[in-house]
């Protein structure tokens, strides 16, 4: 893949502004007595399971690009896998940041017994969230294709 596609740096402020309007949303909705709901399990499984997805779609790519892999690379798959990690570097900052801005709202309201086993699984969220953005920065700088040199050819 030529340029940089997504970088750390868009990622982290889609979170970041993600995150402030979760936690504006959700101090307006828990300010009339309502509690954040609990996150299922299932979602983060999910989060994690989609991390694993693209690092290993990712993983040929990057053995071909190293000369480790015999096989021949379609151009084609190799894009889409890049976008793959695109796509999970934006989901996995957008996730985060969702579920960050909940936590900071369940984590001002630990006098409520019911959101200390809240506070835990919206934790469990963000890391999740932050490990499929991981994956998907990982996969993408797996398939960058430098530049060639005009000199080389």
């Amino acid at each position: 893949m030529n340029g940089h596609g997504v970088r750390a740096r868009s990622a982290l402020l889609l979170g970041l502004v993600v995150g402030l309007a979760s936690w504006l949303i959700w101090h307006l909705i828990t300010r009339e007595g309502t509690l954040v709901p609990r996150p299922s399990w299932l979602a983060a499984v999910l989060l994690v399971a989609m991390a694993a997805f693209v690092v290993g779609f990712a993983w040929p790519v990057r053995s071909y690009l190293a000369g480790r892999s015999t096989k021949r690379l379609d151009p084609l798959r190799a894009a889409r896998v890049a976008v793959l990690a695109q796509a999970a570097t934006l989901t996995g900052a957008a996730a985060s940041g969702w579920y960050a801005g909940q936590l900071a709202v369940v984590a001002t309201g630990l006098e409520l017994v019911a959101n200390e086993a809240r506070l835990w699984r919206l934790a469990i969220m963000v890391g999740a969230g932050l490990l499929l953005g991981i994956a998907g920065l990982v996969a993408q700088h797996w398939c960058r294709v430098d530049p060639r040199d005009s000199n080389d050819d």
